[in-house]
């Protein structure tokens, strides 16, 4: 297994980290809004750019900036280099807030990995729409979206 971790975050909090070579990113930035301005030292960066949207209804053709089976497949070819790499990395997802596209692309490379995913239980708001198109590409892979009463009873539980 090479990648061995995984993290979620929003654009603001991604834009000031340190950069890792062994961290990769998965940047994912609203349509016509700037790239996120990441540190160079992440040497391994997959840049992307579509809305956080569900389309109203998944038979008529996908309207200009929402996801579709091409990010995804660009996801998925991302994600299988970086685990099939000689060297151990972490992966960190980031969408503009933290709170929906990256999660979702989050729990689908911990099922794609096996790798853990850090603070999994705030991931409840995952878009379903992404968790299902990159679902598609890996039948067998079970994406299990948190109950939103973990990230409820971690915040509530007392801290050491």
């Amino acid at each position: 297994m090479t990648i061995i971790r995984v993290h979620y975050a929003s654009r603001e909090l991604a834009e000031s980290l340190d950069g890792n070579p062994y961290m990769a990113v998965i940047s994912i930035t609203d349509p016509g809004t700037p790239e996120a301005r990441l540190d160079p030292l992440f040497r391994h960066v997959l840049r992307l750019s579509f809305f956080d949207a569900i389309p109203a209804d998944p038979f008529t053709p996908a309207l200009p900036g929402l996801f579709d089976r091409r990010l995804a497949l660009r996801i998925d070819r991302f994600v299988g280099e970086l685990h099939a790499a000689p060297f151990e990395i972490s992966v960190m997802v980031h969408c503009e807030y933290g709170v929906s596209r990256s999660a979702a692309v989050a729990l689908f490379v911990e099922a794609f990995s096996g790798a853990p995913l850090e603070a999994r239980e705030f991931a409840h708001a995952a878009n379903p729409w992404l968790i299902d198109q990159l679902a598609a590409l890996h039948p067998e892979l079970q994406i299990d979206i948190p109950s939103p009463h973990g990230a409820r009873d971690r915040r509530a539980a007392r801290r050491a």
